[in-house]
């Protein structure tokens, strides 16, 4: 009588877990890429191709100089703004945003880290350190991130006038419009209902 084959049935159980796990990340995919929802696209934040804009290897530190890295944030959804450390009233109310968006995700906020990727080595106001308690904080170099981040096409952009969107397996999928993550509240309320949507459809992060 022949043995069962326990390495193969082995890995068709890990398979079988792997598949599960990565179910509703998937099917979160597909409802915003491939099914058209009667009247039009929901989604306020540009969709984006993840294939197309891999994290890029970058020479990034936390505040102290210490090496750190987007992927270690990986297993959560991630809110990221880039910017100069001189950071004016837009940039202030981008981050105020960002503390709003992810609170009012109730008791799903958990799921989320808000990130502040700084282009350039100049020291930060000590108030908006205080303030922004909480966001990850950390250095990169601006050609590197100028050159990933995808801009809206066919008018005058930068990549520090969006907030974007990085999913638990580090995929860059989502760009809010100029000026969305701002002191404007009904733009912050249709951010907050992608993002709700998104964590929803996703058991993942």
């Amino acid at each position: 009588m022949e043995k069962p084959n326990n390495k193969g049935l082995g890995r068709w159980k890990l398979f079988a877990v792997l598949a599960v796990c990565a179910a509703p990340l998937i099917a979160s995919y597909f409802t915003y890429y491939v099914i058209k929802p009667k009247g039009g696209v929901t989604n306020y934040g540009a969709l984006i191709d993840p294939r197309q804009y891999p994290i890029p290897a970058m020479a990034s530190t936390t505040l102290d100089g210490k090496p750190a890295r987007l992927e270690d944030y990986r297993g959560k959804w991630i809110m990221l703004k880039v910017g100069p450390s001189d950071c004016q009233q837009a940039c202030q109310d981008q981050l105020f945003a960002m503390r709003q968006l992810r609170t009012m995700q109730g008791k799903e906020m958990e799921r989320i880290e808000r990130v502040w990727m700084i282009t350039d080595d100049q020291p930060l106001d000590t108030m908006l350190l205080r303030v922004n308690d909480g966001t990850r904080m950390l250095r990169a170099p601006a050609a590197v991130l100028e050159k990933w981040l995808p801009l809206e096409s066919g008018v005058p952009d930068r990549a520090s006038d969006h907030v974007y969107l990085i999913d638990p397996l580090g995929n860059l999928m989502m760009r809010f419009p100029k000026g969305a993550v701002s002191s404007d509240i009904e733009k912050v309320k249709r951010v907050h209902k992608d993002i709700a949507k998104l964590l929803k459809a996703s058991a993942i992060g």
